[in-house]
């Protein structure tokens, strides 16, 4: 743990709650908005998702998995998301969400007219609108939380 939490606090709470009313409040309610008002389907969130994950390492992070309706995505599937280049269990959008998580959290200056045509023919706009934000989100918490070592005792609210 990087910072001091006081004697009997949750770590987590403490900090997205006590620390910074202002912020906290506000940072947590966009975390939650982007799993509970999503549109995005649950292979192409969770394929963005996981990259972002894998990439930050957060602890917590690369052990969830988004649930909807009762269903997850299968066991093997995080390891699909490292080679999101060649594996054969991605459709097209499945593949284009973890390599724009890649590309946005590794090199959002290379984002050319290339991929933006591909991204284009899978996606809406909402949708790039929608699947940018929740990689933004994903992006600072999940590096705040493991920067922070909240990480290993990271839980989400209902969970």
């Amino acid at each position: 743990m990087n910072i001091d939490i006081p004697e009997g606090k949750d770590p987590i709470e403490y900090v997205w709650g006590e620390m910074v009313p202002g912020i906290g409040a506000a940072a947590a309610n966009f975390s939650l908005s982007v799993y509970s008002h999503t549109t995005l389907g649950l292979r192409e969130f969770e394929a963005a998702r996981l990259r972002i994950a894998q990439i930050n390492g957060c602890l917590f992070c690369l052990d969830w998995r988004t649930e909807r309706d009762g269903h997850k995505v299968e066991d093997e599937f995080a390891d699909a998301v490292l080679q999101w280049r060649t594996t054969d269990i991605f459709d097209g959008r499945t593949r284009l969400a973890a390599e724009y998580a890649e590309r946005y959290a590794l090199d959002h200056h290379g984002l050319d007219e290339a991929f933006w045509e591909r991204m284009a023919a899978h996606y809406g706009q909402a949708e790039i609108v929608e699947l940018t934000m929740s990689l933004g989100s994903w992006l600072a918490f999940g590096r705040l939380n493991h920067v922070l070592g909240l990480d290993a005792m990271c839980v989400l609210p209902g969970h």
